[in-house]
């Protein structure tokens, strides 16, 4: 008697399973057939849905940013001064701490991005493009409010998320001394002085 077939999971399902599996094992163990045992398909079914595991690292960093983008939304919509607000995005931005899954999973698909097509390489500009834009009209908001100083919104945004990747970096991959608490010590520090209206 031939076996039922099982259906495949949603691709929700798959890309959630990968970032438990980031959380609780590390990139390392994700692999096609440790992930194919985790939703019950096989490695292949995994590769025809996927086709390499850069693609199935690409979606589940979107689906992951798709969920951050949303927290995102929701802390910059509330109530309360712009510069609560950008206290609030910075704390989104810098990881938890050592091996912070979804840092883990950025710094990978940035390190194969080297060698991705163009379409690949334009998908994680997308993310990127979302983080910027939000913090370019957060800027703007703080300054026609008067409680920034009469900043350039892009090009201070810039210089912003260049320093939180910097910070953000080390804390996720455990530099001593380089703990969460401390990046946003520092961050806020910068942004007292380089932002605040006097």
């Amino acid at each position: 008697m031939p076996r039922a077939r099982r259906n495949a999971p949603p691709r929700e399902d798959v890309l959630a399973a990968a970032m438990a599996m980031i959380a609780e094992r590390g990139l390392e163990k994700l692999t096609m057939a440790a992930l194919g045992r985790e939703v019950g398909m096989s490695s292949g079914h995994l590769l025809y849905y996927f086709q390499s595991k850069d693609e199935l690292l690409l979606q589940t960093l979107e689906w992951s940013e798709g969920r951050l983008g949303a927290e995102r939304a929701r802390l910059l919509a509330r109530p309360g001064s712009v510069g609560e607000r950008l206290d609030a995005y910075v704390g989104l931005y810098v990881p938890d701490g050592h091996r912070d899954p979804h840092w883990t999973l950025w710094l990978e698909v940035w390190n194969r991005s080297q060698n991705a097509d163009d379409a690949a390489r334009d998908r994680q500009a997308a993310i990127e493009g979302a983080w910027h834009r939000d913090l370019v009209a957060l800027l703007a908001e703080g300054v026609s409010r008067g409680e920034f100083r009469p900043v350039d919104p892009d090009r201070f945004a810039a210089r912003l998320r260049a320093l939180l990747d910097g910070f953000s970096i080390h804390v996720a991959i455990g530099l001593r001394g380089a703990g969460r608490e401390q990046a946003l010590g520092h961050v806020g520090e910068f942004l007292d002085t380089a932002l605040l209206a006097s």
